[in-house]
C-alpha cells in the first residue's frame, strides 16, 4: 500500500473550529493514519452509500483497522432522494445503535448527498458530534464538503432544513475521481467553473485552456489538483469571512437560485444532476444579467461555449420531460434561502469574474426573462 501523498493543505480559518482540506493521492487507503490522531478513542462510524461502498468502503475499513481504530459502517441508498426526513431519522437511529457517543467522530464517505446528510445528522445527534468529510465526487471535493453547510431537502425546496456544522477535517482523494462516470465528473466541474465565473477571471481563463484535461481524466492529475486546490482556497477564504452566509458567502450560490428551482421541478432525480442544474442556472444568471443591463452583451455566449466543452447542459430544453410553467418556477424560487421579506435575491454578473448580490429583484422581470428562456 502506497503512503498518503498530500499535495495541498488548504486551511479553513474559523478560530477554534478551523480545519484542513487535505488534497492528494492514496488518502482513503491511508485514511486510518490520517483519522486516528483526530479521535478521542479508537472508534469511528463510517456513513456511505451503496455505490461508494462497493468501490471504497473496504479500503477505508482496512486502513482504520491497521491504525488500531475499530469501525462500524452504515450504508444508505444512493441518490438525492436520500436527503430526506425519512433517511435522516434512519441514519440517526443507526448511529445511536452503533454506539456513537458525544466525543466520537462520524466519517462521511461519499458525494454531496452523504456529506450533507451525515453532517446534519452529526449536528443534531447528542446535540452535536464531530464528523470528517471524505468526498468521493468532484462536486463534493470542491464545494459541498467544505464550509459546514449540512442539511436535507423538503418537498418545498432544496436544502431548506439543515444547520451549519463544520467538519474537523476534509480528505479529498484525487484518485477516486478516476472512477467517476463522465457525467458525474462534468456535473462536478460546473462548481469548479463557478469559482472562476463568480470571482476569479484568471482562473476561468486557465479553465478554458484545461477543461478537456480535467473532464477526460487519465493519469495526468496535475490539472485536476490545481482545479480542486484553487476552488477550495476560494471557498475557504469566503467561508472564513462569512461562515453563516449573511453577506459575501451568498456569491457561492451563483446559478443556484435558478438551478435549485429546476432540481425541485424535476423531483431531485437523475433527470437533472445538481451540477447540471447549476450549469443551466449560471447560464440563466448571465443571460438575465445581460437582459437587465448589468453585463456586456455576448458575455453569456462565452459561458455557454465553455460549459458545453465540459459536456454540460446549458438550456432547459436539454432537460428530459416536461417542466412546469414559469409561474411555478418562480414559486419555487421564493423558497430560496437568500430570499428576504418574500423578495427574490439573485447572484448576478457584471462580467466574468465579477458578480454581485442583487436583492429585491422584481418578480415581473424574472417572469419576463423566463417567458423567453423557457421557449
Amino acid at each position: 500500500m502506497s503512503s498518503a501523498n498530500i499535495l495541498h493543505d488548504v486551511r479553513v480559518s474559523l478560530a477554534d473550529r478551523s480545519y484542513n482540506i487535505s488534497i492528494g493521492h492514496n488518502l482513503i487507503a491511508n485514511g486510518g493514519g490520517l483519522i486516528a490522531p483526530l479521535l478521542k478513542r479508537p472508534f469511528a462510524v463510517i456513513v456511505t452509500d451503496e455505490n461508494v461502498a462497493k468501490a471504497h468502503l473496504a479500503i477505508l475499513e482496512k486502513s482504520l483497522a491497521a491504525s488500531g481504530v475499530d469501525s462500524k459502517s452504515i450504508i444508505m441508498p444512493a441518490g438525492e432522494a436520500t436527503k430526506s426526513y425519512k433517511h435522516l431519522a434512519e441514519l440517526c437511529d443507526a448511529l445511536l445503535a452503533a454506539g456513537v457517543e458525544r466525543r466520537d467522530v462520524v466519517v462521511a464517505l461519499g458525494g454531496g448527498v452523504i456529506g450533507d446528510l451525515t453532517g446534519f445528522a452529526a449536528s443534531i445527534l447528542r446535540r452535536g458530534v464531530n464528523f470528517i468529510q471524505i468526498p468521493t465526487s468532484l462536486l463534493a471535493q470542491v464545494d459541498s464538503s467544505v464550509g459546514g453547510k449540512t442539511g436535507i431537502n423538503s418537498s418545498l425546496g432544496k436544502n431548506l432544513i439543515g444547520a451549519f456544522h463544520q467538519p474537523i477535517a476534509v480528505l479529498a482523494d484525487l484518485d477516486v475521481l478516476a472512477t467517476l462516470p463522465k457525467r458525474q465528473r462534468a456535473a462536478g466541474y460546473a462548481e469548479v467553473a463557478k469559482y472562476g465565473l463568480l470571482g476569479d477571471a484568471a482562473f476561468f481563463n486557465w479553465l478554458e485552456a484545461n477543461v478537456e484535461t480535467i473532464i477526460n481524466g487519465g493519469n495526468d492529475f496535475s490539472a485536476m489538483a490545481h482545479a480542486v486546490q484553487t476552488s477550495c482556497t476560494m471557498k475557504a477564504r469566503i467561508v472564513a469571512e462569512d461562515e453563516t452566509e449573511t453577506g459575501v458567502r451568498a456569491l457561492l450560490n451563483l446559478g443556484h437560485t435558478f438551478g435549485h428551482a429546476l432540481e425541485s421541478a424535476t423531483g431531485y432525480s437523475d433527470r437533472l444532476l445538481h451540477g447540471e442544474a447549476v450549469s443551466i442556472g449560471m447560464v440563466q444568471a448571465f443571460k438575465f444579467s445581460e437582459q437587465l443591463g448589468h453585463c456586456a452583451k455576448g458575455t453569456n455566449e462565452r459561458v455557454i461555449k465553455h460549459l458545453k466543452r465540459a459536456g454540460l447542459p446549458t438550456h432547459v430544453s436539454e432537460i428530459s420531460g416536461k417542466l412546469p410553467p414559469k409561474e411555478k418556477l418562480v414559486e419555487l424560487m421564493r423558497q430560496d434561502k437568500k430570499a428576504v421579506g418574500g423578495k427574490l435575491t439573485f447572484i448576478l454578473a457584471k462580467s466574468i469574474g465579477e458578480t454581485f448580490i442583487a436583492k429585491n429583484v422584481a418578480e415581473s422581470d424574472v417572469l419576463a426573462f423566463l417567458e423567453k428562456d423557457l421557449n
